[in-house]
């Protein structure tokens, strides 16, 4: 249940950063470390906070 809820916040989060359609079509291989590290810092304090 936790890795389905954290992978649905991580596209959630990926989508608002404009990145959903990139995931989609390469996976999240395709993502700079300066994405995923955005997307990891954002999922982090969403944790957090929720």
């Amino acid at each position: 249940m936790a890795l389905k809820k954290n992978e649905k916040l991580k596209l959630e989060i990926a989508k608002e950063l404009g990145l959903l359609d990139k995931v989609l079509k390469d996976g999240w291989k395709s993502l700079s470390a300066k994405e995923t590290g955005r997307i990891g810092g954002i999922l982090s304090k969403r944790r957090k906070s929720g």
